[in-house]
């Protein structure tokens, strides 16, 4: 399995290499090599920035979530959007800056984190998606019956499945 991955990874990272270069080139042909190294040395100059600017505010709202003790799944999804943003944004490149633009701005960034959390989920097997909602009954003649340290209380239920899941066969 995990060959497999490694594998896949290096045909995708020798790809995006490979869409980079052939994007330079044609770039460079249209504009000049000068312009387009200025070009390429601005975007990582304009990545910088962004991720400055935006990863001090994901980590506010990150900071904000911790200390009103809420849940931070959306502000952890976007701290992870701006880093991988800056990432792209700082490497040379023009597809990676593309990419890159699009997690570190906040309009198309929950777009993308939507996006992907699918993604991430169909690929998840159907007994780990959530949502989960849990049914409980009272068994009879247990509300009045006093709790000792030898005796568990036992709530007897069942998971039922999300609406969007389909009951186990």
């Amino acid at each position: 399995m995990a060959d497999v991955v490694r594998r896949r990874l290096r045909v995708v990272v020798g790809l995006t290499a490979l869409a980079e270069l052939v994007v330079f080139v044609l770039v460079a042909a249209w504009i000049g090599l000068g312009w387009t190294i200025l070009a390429t040395l601005l975007t990582t100059a304009l990545g910088w920035a962004l991720l400055a600017r935006q990863g001090r505010r994901a980590l506010l709202d990150l900071r904000t979530r911790a200390r009103t003790r809420q849940g931070a799944a959306k502000e952890l999804g976007d701290a992870g959007l701006v880093a991988v943003g800056g990432l792209l944004m700082v490497l040379p490149g023009f597809i990676g800056d593309v990419v890159g633009l699009l997690c570190l701005i906040p309009g198309t960034r929950g777009l993308l984190r939507r996006v992907l959390t699918r993604l991430v989920l169909a690929r998840l097997p159907e007994h780990v998606r959530g949502p989960v909602r849990v049914g409980s009954t009272r068994v009879p003649g247990m509300a009045g019956r006093p709790q000792t340290d030898g005796d568990p209380l036992v709530i007897e239920g069942e998971v039922l499945p999300g609406p969007d899941r389909r009951p186990p066969a």
